[in-house]
């Protein structure tokens, strides 16, 4: 039950879907946290993920690096002078990964942001070395980014568990909705993705049966985040 949540673009309700994932595995028993490592611009969904695991771990361990200008990582960084690194979340992971066994780690705006000139949101996926969960955002155009998101994580020598459709309220008039629903279903199907979810507009709970598949998925790996050696 370690995932790193990625999607495919901002805005696309990654905090919102984790959040629903940490308090759906806690009722489950499974003590989850989330951790979201980079911010920009704002704490609320670094708070969101804090309290959806009832204040069990601090802000500054949800989310060790904070930029208060609201730009993408590498820009808001360099606009505060400050430097990215990478060893620094991995260890901040590897040390909650000892207390706590089951991690949701969410990534910040799309997969290929950049962190650093020459790391991004993909770099720290792999180097995390966990299954990734796509969240996206049900809407025209989705498709296209998903496939290239798909195809993005499968380069970077990352595994993919499945997609986390998520009906915005904003897109409720979309004419693509219900036939990407189906096509995203199918898709999992045909490329044995193992999870597939459907998050609808407002949903404040998301019910898991024991059994699910993003309950077992790589329980018997034991799944180990390190730093990298320097």
């Amino acid at each position: 039950m370690n995932y790193f949540i990625t999607a495919t673009d901002t805005a696309a309700g990654k905090t919102y879907v984790t959040a629903l994932l940490i308090r759906a595995l806690r009722k489950l028993g499974h003590k989850s946290i989330g951790i979201k490592p980079i911010a920009c611009g704002s704490l609320e969904d670094s708070k969101t993920l804090q309290a959806a695991a009832d204040h069990e771990i601090s802000l500054e361990n949800i989310t060790p690096f904070y930029y208060k200008a609201p730009l993408s990582p590498f820009h808001a960084a360099a606009e505060e002078g400050k430097i990215f690194s990478m060893n620094h979340i991995l260890s901040t992971l590897s040390n909650l990964q000892k207390k706590h066994v089951s991690l949701l780690v969410e990534g910040v705006g799309g997969w290929l942001v950049l962190l650093s000139p020459t790391e991004s949101i993909a770099d720290l996926a792999r180097a995390t070395q966990l299954p990734i969960l796509l969240v996206v955002r049900n809407r025209l155009g989705s498709m296209n980014h998903a496939l290239l998101t798909l195809e993005s994580i499968k380069h970077h020598g990352c595994r993919c568990a499945g997609i986390l459709l998520n009906h915005h309220p904003e897109d409720h008039e979309d004419p693509a909705r219900d036939k990407y629903r189906h096509f995203f279903s199918e898709l999992c199907k045909k490329r044995e993705l193992p999870v597939f979810l459907e998050i609808e507009p407002g949903q404040e709970e998301l019910i898991l049966s024991p059994e699910h598949p993003i309950v077992h998925l790589d329980k018997e790996r034991n799944l180990l985040i390190r730093a990298r050696e320097t």
